[in-house]
């Protein structure tokens, strides 16, 4: 037998230490299990680039199912699925196609608005001093468009925007050029999302569960999960290569792999693992000094000191891990037609992960059924970063029974059936 912490979280990315770091402030004892090092490669938190923003449009919108079947031609392309006999797939697909609607993305991006704007309360005190501090930076966000119809679209949005409290500044391109000087643009126009905020990854995870720790959390890793103990509707110990444990609550926390350790336990999660690719290279003349996300590209660019990293690309093609040159090559080009004159260097790093996306853009967060102890945090996507706050702090107060900061119920677990 290992021991019996109150709680065990399965996953140690942002959203597992997210949960654990609210679980143990409202005084449980709390252990994490993570399959590889915290914040090593295994984990979308590596090489993330950090985008904690207050906007946000869901990848089911209208339009997405068009521009998608021209997409679905080109592996190189920002969205892709690999078609292949899986019914988990095809379930998936059909419910996108049904988040596709106006009415629904605006739903969905209400409530991601404000999970990232309760995030960003969070990030703020966490990061307010100690080792936290070094890794937010809190410079906002520029986002550039490339087409005159995106930046008008853009520019329509804003008085709706600030009507809630976001503070967003649009500049044309000699604005632009004033704000970012050394770097030559190809676009229409961009938008200062001067809110916005950016965590340096993997650095602000590992100093996180350096800080959990300090707190009394115990962090395993690397520990792998091999199966469940169930009865009477309660999970009663949970099987590891470090032996069993049994704890009175459980939260599956594991990013793309939460769907099969929920199979184990007889939970459907309607959850498809989404490959993104990040390429860090050293800093070029040219680079821009502050985060940019290309926004008809998908592909966001985030200031690493020495080092830049361009992030993106969303591939449906379950957890096969082989890296595609064709889709890093897409990011490359997509980098170059914004910013045509970015001198060419040496390339660090070449990374992959599964972001876990689920059909309507929003996060599985809530008690799984029919088990009266688990708990289910997962489904983020690409806004992981961006939502991981508010959910542990949302998963600590449905542990305890207490109200929530925010309506959960757009959120819950079992919403897309059977």
């Amino acid at each position: 037998m290992r021991s019996e912490p109150d709680i065990l979280v399965i996953g140690g990315g942002v959203v597992g230490l997210f949960c654990a770091y609210h679980l143990r402030r409202a005084g449980a004892t709390v252990t994490v299990v993570e399959r590889g090092a915290v914040g090593g490669p295994q984990s979308c938190s590596s090489g993330n680039t950090g985008f904690v923003g207050t906007r946000s449009a869901p990848l089911a919108e209208p339009g997405v199912l068009a521009q998608g079947l021209r997409w679905l031609s080109s592996p190189s392309s920002p969205f892709f699925v690999r078609m292949r006999p899986d019914p988990e797939l095809l379930r998936w697909l059909w419910r996108f196609r049904a988040a596709c609607t106006e009415e629904a993305a605006n739903a969905v991006s209400a409530v991601l608005e404000e999970m990232k704007r309760r995030s960003l309360e969070i990030l703020r005190e966490l990061c307010a001093g100690g080792g936290l501090a070094s890794t937010f930076t809190p410079a906002g966000i520029l986002v550039a468009y490339r087409t005159a119809h995106g930046f008008e679209k853009a520019c329509r949005s804003v008085p709706a925007a600030a009507a809630r409290g976001v503070r967003l500044r649009t500049l044309d391109p000699a604005a632009l050029r004033a704000l970012e000087p050394e770097v030559a643009w190809d676009v229409c126009g961009a938008v200062h999302d001067e809110d916005a905020a950016c965590l340096r990854t993997p650095d602000f995870v590992v100093e996180l569960a350096r800080t959990l720790e300090a707190m009394g959390v115990e962090i395993e890793a690397p520990c792998q999960v091999s199966g469940f103990e169930a009865a009477a509707g309660r999970i009663v110990a949970v099987r590891t290569s470090l032996g069993d444990f049994r704890p009175r609550e459980t939260v599956i926390a594991a990013g793309a792999w939460s769907a099969q350790w929920a199979r184990r336990l007889g939970v459907r999660l309607d959850l498809q693992p989404a490959k993104g690719y990040s390429v860090t290279v050293r800093t070029p003349r040219g680079a821009p000094r502050r985060p940019v996300l290309l926004s008809e590209g998908k592909v966001a660019l985030m200031p690493l000191g020495d080092r830049l990293r361009f992030g993106g690309t969303l591939e449906l093609s379950g957890l096969d891990g082989a890296i595609s040159e064709r889709r890093v090559e897409g990011i490359r080009r997509t980098v170059r037609d914004y910013l045509p004159e970015l001198e060419r260097t040496e390339t660090l790093e070449v990374w992959r992960g599964f972001r876990p996306l689920t059909p309507d853009g929003l996060p599985l967060i809530g008690r799984a059924e029919p088990y009266r102890n688990l708990s289910i945090a997962c489904g983020h996507g690409h806004l992981g970063m961006g939502l991981a706050p508010i959910t542990g702090r949302l998963i600590a107060q449905i542990v305890a029974g207490e109200p929530p900061d925010m309506d959960p119920t757009p959120l819950r677990v079992g919403r897309h059936g059977r």
